[in-house]
């Protein structure tokens, strides 16, 4: 009998750290950590180069909080996007996720989370004092919601309504083609972006 049902210490560290990915249980991670050793050394060499890079060397946007090499990233750079509406989005798997259904041409921002107070996750965490800086220094017209449609995403905007109210701009989210509770990284792409098209006023 193997201890701790692994013949070698090193392939129990390599599960243990693949099975705290999201997502991935411990018989995922030790089908990936065995098919690393079926790879040419090189190509798992090069593999985790590129994890230990992007992890210390990336950066985020300092207009939007999306993801980015260097400086600002390339949506808040391009002077074809509408700058007038901004889409309010929980992390930066969500702008991928709107970018690819291409009916949206507007700017981003990105919060870094939904207030949660059971995760211990209150406004404070969250970009909001940036978001309202954006809106408080004139240029937005409109402010779209596109959070997810659970109980924390529905306080989040209600929260982002109430620090926003005081200003000139309309607030709307998206179209309820996005059904209560799910996550914007798990919507189809059509659906989605009906969604961002139907937007409607946000009302409490």
């Amino acid at each position: 009998m193997f201890k701790n049902n692994y013949s070698s210490k090193l392939l129990e560290d390599a599960v243990e750290s693949l099975s705290t990915l999201p997502g991935i249980g411990r018989k995922s991670a030790l089908r990936l950590a065995l098919n690393f050793l079926k790879e040419d050394e090189a190509n798992v060499e090069r593999f985790a180069e590129s994890i230990v890079k992007f992890r210390k060397e990336i950066k985020y946007c300092p207009i939007c909080n999306m993801i980015t090499d260097d400086g600002t990233c390339p949506v808040c750079d391009d002077e074809k996007r509408d700058s007038s509406i901004v889409c309010v989005v929980e992390s930066q798997r969500d702008v991928l996720s709107i970018e690819n259904t291409g009916e949206y041409n507007g700017l981003y921002h990105v919060l870094g989370g939904i207030i949660s107070p059971i995760d211990g996750i209150g406004p404070s965490d969250l970009t909001i004092d940036k978001l309202v800086e954006r809106v408080a220094n004139g240029g937005i017209n409109e402010i779209v919601m596109a959070l997810s449609t659970s109980m924390e995403g529905e306080t989040t905007a209600f929260y982002l309504y109430r620090k926003l109210a005081q200003y000139d701009v309309k607030i709307s989210t998206i179209a309820r083609g996005v059904g209560f509770g799910d996550d914007l990284e798990y919507t189809d792409e059509l659906t989605l972006g009906k969604s961002i098209v139907n937007r409607q006023p946000f009302a409490i």
